[in-house]
């Protein structure tokens, strides 16, 4: 477990230690406070994460050792400060009409006056998160040539959609289509264009990763070539899918602090913990042992979809989201180790 965690403890000390002087340099004696806080960024990171660790297990698996090395150290960086840091003051920059620096300088100085910022931005940011994870959830279950089902009675009929042609972007221009009713008239414009955004994403990096890998197995003699595409598109939408799982967690985040550096610090710390334990999954081969882990992964990415566009007209407490994806990750591991000891009494 050392080997997997260490620069994760390592990222934890370091994390603390600066949100205490952090704390202590804004107002003194705070540093504990913001110790804490941090701290339990970073437990709410990870529950809410567990099952982007199992499906970003899945795609690197069928990556280069390479790629996942990037995806440890480049991902990692892009994934804190990128879409922790950078993405919630761009955002308000864009939405707000006002330049980075202007923007950067109130979440730093003005806090409340950023986070009432970000909170009109609110609706429009997890809808694109909900439309990309909605897709990701449908690809799976309408798999036509999948064999195995965890729930039988609903994942079966999922399946026989697969016979309608573009099914998944159907039912999920449907959704948007009946959110727009629930939403305030005012916001409807980009709430939609949000959502068919994140439809379009998944289709752009999905159809090309498929491409590739068609390319790939019918083109040996470029497979060096294809091999480095496929990686760098599969690393494109690791962090893509990364992105959609953290919007909900970096919102959620400014119920806690409206400090933009202790949010970051404490979702870093969570984030590097998530990186550890997909690499653990994927050297493991966690996912070959347990038949239902995938399963109860892409169910959990189901449902933080749903919440995350009723969280555009109504609020829905994160700890809400990270329980009901922890439940479907924990339920799907003990019906897989009820398979596998079923299997080995059938051996005997």
């Amino acid at each position: 477990m050392l080997k997997y965690f260490f620069s994760s403890y390592l990222v934890t000390i370091l994390g603390l230690a600066s949100a205490f002087f952090w704390g202590e340099h804004v107002h003194k004696g705070s540093g504990l406070t913001c110790m804490f806080i941090a701290a339990v960024l970073a437990v709410l990171e990870i529950s809410l994460s567990f099952d982007n660790a199992v499906v970003n297990a899945m795609k690197l698996e069928k990556m280069s050792e390479k790629w996942r090395h990037r995806f440890i150290t480049w991902g990692i960086l892009i994934a804190v400060f990128g879409m922790r840091f950078v993405f919630p003051i761009a955002v308000v920059a864009i939405f707000a009409n006002l330049n980075m620096l202007s923007v950067l300088d109130m979440a730093l100085n003005n806090v409340d006056k950023y986070a009432h910022y970000l909170e009109l931005t609110h609706a429009p940011i997890v809808t694109f998160g909900g439309a990309f994870l909605l897709m990701l959830f449908l690809d799976y279950f309408t798999e036509a040539k999948k064999e195995v089902h965890w729930l039988p009675f609903v994942e079966r009929k999922i399946q026989c959609l697969s016979c309608v042609r573009g099914i998944c972007t159907m039912i999920t221009l449907a959704v948007l289509g009946l959110l727009s009713y629930k939403i305030d008239p005012a916001n409807q414009v980009n709430v939609l264009t949000s959502g068919v955004a994140g439809i379009i994403t998944y289709l752009l990096i999905d159809g090309l990763a498929e491409w590739l890998e068609r390319r790939q197995e019918e083109r040996a003699k470029l497979c060096a070539d294809a091999v480095k595409c496929s990686g760098l598109v599969g690393f494109l939408y690791l962090e893509l899918i990364d992105a959609s799982f953290s919007l909900d967690g970096v919102l959620g985040a400014f119920a806690l602090s409206k400090d933009i550096l202790i949010i970051t610090i404490g979702l870093f710390i969570g984030a590097m913990f998530v990186r550890s334990l997909t690499i653990m999954l994927v050297e493991k081969k966690t996912l070959k042992q347990f038949l239902y882990l995938e399963h109860g992964a892409h169910w959990a990415i189901g449902v933080l979809a749903v919440l995350m566009f009723v969280s555009t007209f109504h609020h829905v407490p994160e700890v809400v989201t990270g329980l009901l994806g922890l439940a479907f990750i924990i339920s799907a591991l003990i019906s897989s180790l009820l398979h596998n000891k079923g299997n080995c009494s059938a051996d005997k």
